[in-house]
């Protein structure tokens, strides 16, 4: 049975409809391992096992019946603790809302029960999914299961780890900061983070503020490419109020074949320093896909100038996120904003005055993202994909005592702003595009490293499609040692 925890949801599927492993069956192994490994990586925090089995044994007599749910019948699937589960605590990590059980589904999570999922259990988060690093003071620290010294990524880090440790076969994620990419890229799974407004958020929303926020999105993590495209298509298209009017139909993937492909390559930027031990496995990627017979260049580039960029997505933002921030966030940016240098331009400086920005301010900073959407847009008639780092670095250690506007990292031997690193977070996220986190080996150190795959708007099923692909030439997800 060793073997099943670590099989493609879709590969699992496969074999619990042939009969070959009944659903029951293969959440009691998924729970069993829970049982053994969860306590030292913290992944999961909360279960419904007793549902999730009755779950499972109407699935196996669904089954019995000839009655196929869709395409994951009997997948044990966790969640992340910010998706509504009905009877099952949505916190964000925070205590003021230790109370707060949800009596229904965020909407993804019924098309993922309609597509046959056995949801067993929710994984932790950071504080309001604020960080890379999954901890809070409600359920504690989530370790990396390749280092448990190290963070799993975040916020999306307890489906990553859960992920990785062979502890849940599926999982969904959200992502405005590389909350998806991120963990996936520490862990080793992939991840993918839509095209902003084609997956519902409905019922993923900081309890009491229904809006959907700007930029924020919602995808799926998993441990194999085929995963990604099923789930994206299981948890998109429109809901509520929109689904009176509109079907959303994805195009298919550009190519079929790694050679069809026109690559761009970014391995690092002036804007934010990269480790060579990531840069390196992008140039690894880079070179396998020329050798596969792709176009490969690390020249071509949208013509945006990248720095305004990454402010314009810093402003953007704090301006999506200030809304469900506490009043005492707002009330101490006030206070400080005016003392700032005229040209400190760091992270937190930045975030304090966006923070405050007037709505005219905001609308010229959107009129700029429109531009850039477009430089995007015409830039991909000529490329297929770009790809580039999802994060400055491997895995980070734990690092708790530090607030994060003063954190530092080791870059190359130096100290560099933790927070440097959003500019590959926003790279895609703040013009909307999609962008795939796939593996793409491992550190010297054997940590592993993820590749972002950026693509068009609304091609999510190239980038898919092309880490697909790309597993075909240099391998892909790898189990972390000591799970078996």
């Amino acid at each position: 049975m060793s073997e099943l925890a670590y099989l493609p949801a879709y590969e699992l599927a496969r074999r619990i409809q042939k009969k070959d492993v009944g659903c029951l069956e293969i959440l009691d192994h998924f729970l069993d391992r829970v049982e053994r490994f969860n306590p030292s990586l913290n992944a999961i925090i909360e279960m419904n096992a007793e549902g999730a089995r009755e779950r499972a044994k109407a699935a196996d007599a669904a089954l019995a019946s000839g009655d196929v749910w869709g395409p994951f019948h009997g997948v044990p699937m966790t969640i992340k603790e910010a998706f509504g589960v009905s009877g099952m605590h949505m916190t964000w990590g925070d205590p003021t809302l230790a109370n707060h059980i949800p009596d229904t589904n965020a909407v993804v999570v019924d098309r993922l029960m309609d597509a046959g999922v056995t949801l067993f259990g929710t994984t932790n988060v950071p504080l309001w999914l604020m960080d890379w690093q999954t901890y809070n003071t409600m359920y504690g620290t989530t370790n990396n299961p390749w280092d448990l010294s190290r963070a799993p990524g975040g916020s999306s880090g307890g489906s990553a780890a859960a992920l990785a440790a062979g502890l849940s076969a599926l999982d969904a994620g959200s992502d405005i900061g590389s909350s998806i990419r991120n963990p996936g890229h520490y862990c080793g799974i992939y991840g993918h983070k839509p095209t902003f407004g084609i997956l519902p958020t409905t019922g993923h929303d900081f309890p009491g503020y229904p809006k959907p926020l700007d930029i924020l999105v919602v995808g799926p993590l998993a441990r194999s490419a085929e995963d990604l495209a099923i789930a994206l298509d299981v948890m998109a298209g429109a809901d509520g109020m929109d689904a009176k009017a509109w079907k959303l139909e994805l195009p298919d993937p550009r190519h079929s074949k790694l050679s069809d492909f026109r690559i761009a390559v970014m391995r690092d930027s002036p804007v934010c320093a990269v480790d060579s031990d990531v840069t390196d496995r992008i140039q690894a990627v880079a070179d396998a896909c020329a050798k596969a017979g792709a176009t490969v260049s690390d020249a071509a580039r949208p013509e945006i100038d990248m720095a305004a960029a990454h402010a314009n997505y810093i402003q953007l933002l704090r301006g999506a996120s200030a809304g469900i921030l506490p009043q005492s966030f707002i009330d101490n940016a006030a206070e400080e904003v005016p003392t700032l240098d005229a040209g400190d331009d760091s992270f937190r400086a930045r975030a304090l005055r966006a923070a405050l920005q007037s709505h005219r301010d905001w609308s010229i900073a959107d009129q700029q993202r429109t531009r850039d959407r477009s430089a995007w847009e015409s830039f991909f008639q000529d490329w297929d994909v770009l790809l580039c780092p999802v994060a400055a670095t491997a895995a980070i250690p734990h690092q708790q005592d530090v607030e994060r506007f003063f954190r530092t990292i080791t870059v190359n031997g130096r100290q560099e702003n933790y927070n440097d690193q959003l500019f590959w977070a926003g790279i895609s996220c703040n013009v909307y595009l999609p962008g795939t986190s796939a593996p793409a080996g491992l550190t010297p150190s054997g940590l592993p490293v993820g590749v972002q795959i950026v693509g068009a708007h609304l091609e999510d099923h190239t980038t898919i499609e092309f880490a697909r692909l790309l597993a075909d030439e240099i391998g892909g997800f790898v189990p972390p040692p000591g799970y078996e």
